[in-house]
């Protein structure tokens, strides 16, 4: 099993989640992070971390948010993912989006 980073991530990217995550699995991307699920053991240390409240445990993805199973996994096998380890600043807009519906059509891959 593994965590999951959905919608709300998209254009927000902050990156609490990635200081406590003991093995490094997350990676970034131009406006979105992910979880790579082959790295993820799954502690569940980022949940509370998030501020935008997108990440789940791959069981309790909702509904709407399945697709971001297979968005994770893909894209933690693209060379220009990168792993990142430390956090910095959330994208300039963040706020703005945080909680704004649809964001899947704005991911950058």
């Amino acid at each position: 099993m593994t965590h999951v980073v959905t919608e709300n991530c998209i254009k927000c990217k902050y990156t609490d989640c990635v200081d406590v995550c003991p093995v490094d699995c997350f990676k970034e991307g131009p406006n979105f992070l992910i979880i790579d699920p082959d790295e993820c053991i799954d502690c569940a240390v980022c949940v509370p971390e998030c501020p935008a409240e997108a990440i789940f445990a791959e069981e309790d993805v909702p509904a709407d948010q399945q697709e971001f199973i297979e968005i994770n996994a893909e894209l933690s096998q693209s060379s220009e993912w990168k792993s990142i380890t430390r956090r910095k600043a959330a994208l300039p807009d963040a706020d703005e989006w945080n909680g704004q519906t649809d964001k899947l059509q704005y991911l950058e891959r």
